[in-house]
């Protein structure tokens, strides 16, 4: 693969931004809105959709096309937004220079399927970090599952819209669900993953508090609702519960936050550092009575937390700028983008 041809000065920088699935959908929605982000600052981004992940002879011809691409576009820099063999064939296609987001179950692992695969996604994410010239992790545990380029690697999560993800009126929200004023209503994210996320520790954990606080119900998103009508939810519920077994950097924590919605959460992620000094809320032990309890405290007196202050350092905006600033020292200085 020929190296890439300089923009002229003042030129924008051009990037190929390598994303799983297609355009369409929810998919990868967060690394979608990072580019669009990112564009706005000036930088000039191609999407290359990398439709296939599981057949050898399909992968083979998602290599091929990417080096088509690569020839054709001859982009400053590439930038894979997940690790395994996402990151993996961009590496294989002589993508360079080349920066790498891992985003979680790309070094942790899935454990909705098989071991051997998981296995082989985390081998292929840390074999794909050879290849890279910077890496961004989006919490401390993620980058400590890496091998290779730990040290140099730069924890960056993802950011928080704080203009979309913001407090509105409880009562306005509910009015717009149909949902009673009486009731406690936990928000679940299962986003199609039920098993990953632990639907079931979910609604055990919802049965204890019921128990305790009479009235309590759990509301589950399952991947169905538009992603502009989750700050209605966010706004309309009393507290988030996430219970997953793993995690890198949940962006449903950040937007409830944002919107000033409570969470009870296990240690998972970046969950503890991310609701650190907010209140009311609580990190407690994967357990349906722990975690029932704790929901249970913050909903018999439900109030709005102090959430939105904690993700004002990660917006949407000023992680924009941190990835344009990687961006062009990889790039050399090379391109016009402001950061």
């Amino acid at each position: 693969m020929s190296a890439p041809v300089p923009s002229p000065p003042g030129a924008p920088l051009r990037v190929l931004a390598v994303i799983p699935g297609s355009a369409s959908g929810p998919s990868f929605i967060f690394a979608k809105r990072q580019m669009a982000d990112v564009q706005e600052l000036g930088v000039d981004v191609r999407h290359f959709w990398l439709g296939e992940r599981t057949s050898p002879w399909g992968l083979l011809a998602e290599w091929r096309r990417l080096r088509r691409t690569l020839a054709e576009l001859r982009p400053d820099l590439v930038h894979a937004h997940y690790g395994t063999v996402t990151a993996l064939v961009t590496a294989l296609a002589g993508a360079r220079p080349l920066v790498i987001t891992y985003r979680g179950s790309d070094l942790n692992g899935t454990p909705a399927v098989s071991r051997l695969r998981a296995a082989t996604g985390i081998l292929f994410s840390r074999l794909a970090a050879l290849r890279a010239d910077a890496i961004l992790c989006v919490s401390e545990q993620v980058r400590g599952r890496l091998w290779w380029g730990r040290a140099a690697a730069e924890v960056l999560p993802s950011g928080v819209d704080p203009d979309v993800f913001r407090p509105q009126p409880r009562a306005e929200a509910r009015a717009a669900l149909g949902w009673s004023e009486d009731e406690r209503v936990v928000l679940f994210n299962s986003s199609r993953q039920a098993e990953r996320k632990r639907l079931d520790l979910a609604r055990a954990a919802v049965a204890v508090a019921a128990r305790l606080v009479p009235g309590t119900r759990l509301e589950v998103l399952d991947g169905n609702v538009a992603p502009s009508r989750i700050v209605t939810y966010m706004n309309a519920a009393d507290c988030l519960l996430l219970t997953s077994d793993n995690e890198g950097s949940p962006n449903v924590v950040k937007e409830a936050l944002a919107c000033d919605l409570p969470v009870v959460s296990v240690d998972v992620g970046d969950v503890r550092e991310r609701v650190a000094g907010v209140t009311p809320g609580a990190v407690v032990a994967r357990d349906p009575e722990r975690l029932g309890a704790a929901l249970a405290e913050v909903l018999r007196a439900p109030a709005r937390s102090n959430g939105r202050a904690a993700v004002a350092g990660i917006t949407t905006h000023r992680i924009a700028e941190r990835i344009v600033e990687t961006y062009r020292r990889v790039a050399g200085g090379r391109g016009g983008a402001t950061p």
